[in-house]
Order: C-alpha cells, then sequence, then structure tokens
C-alpha cells in the first residue's frame, strides 16, 4: 500500500467516524461533512489504484503505453485544430 492509498484509508475511517458522532449528535452538518470526506477518501484510494495499474502496465508492457499515449495525443490534436480552424473562420 503506497502512501495515497493509505491517506485515502485513514480520511474515509475518519469521515465514518465524523459521520456517526455527527448522527449521535444529531448534527446534520458533521454527518454531510463526515460523509463528504469519507467519500474524499475513497476517491482517494481509487487515484492511488488507477496510477499503481498504469505504472504496472507500463512496466510490463511499454509499448501498448506507447500506443496509448499516441492516440491520445492524436485524438487530442484533431480536437484542438478542429477547434482552432473555427477560430479563424470569425
Amino acid at each position: 500500500m503506497d502512501t495515497g492509498e493509505a491517506e485515502g484509508a485513514v480520511q474515509e475511517v475518519a469521515g465514518k467516524v465524523q459521520g456517526a458522532v455527527g448522527a449521535l449528535a444529531g448534527d446534520s452538518a458533521s454527518q454531510l461533512a463526515g460523509k463528504a470526506r469519507e467519500l474524499a477518501g475513497k476517491a482517494q484510494q481509487l487515484r492511488a489504484d488507477a496510477a499503481n495499474a498504469v505504472r504496472e502496465t507500463t512496466a510490463t508492457n511499454p509499448f501498448l503505453a506507447l500506443a496509448v499515449a499516441a492516440a491520445v495525443s492524436f485524438v487530442a490534436g484533431t480536437k484542438w485544430r478542429a477547434g482552432g480552424s473555427r477560430r479563424d473562420d470569425r
């Protein structure tokens, strides 16, 4: 587990605790803040998982990673060019 996953897990647990304390106290603002913190922790864990997956895929199959990067760059370039030509017509 890397630091991003660990921090996400800590935030998730802290959010659950904050939400539970808010529920016991009847404070809906604390409940909502706890749920937001919990979801932020889950999102941080997902980001770390995705980064690890990309890192592993790049290490095991660098040509696939290069092909994906080239395809994304090509699509972005065509989109950018298509938007640029419309701006020149004004």
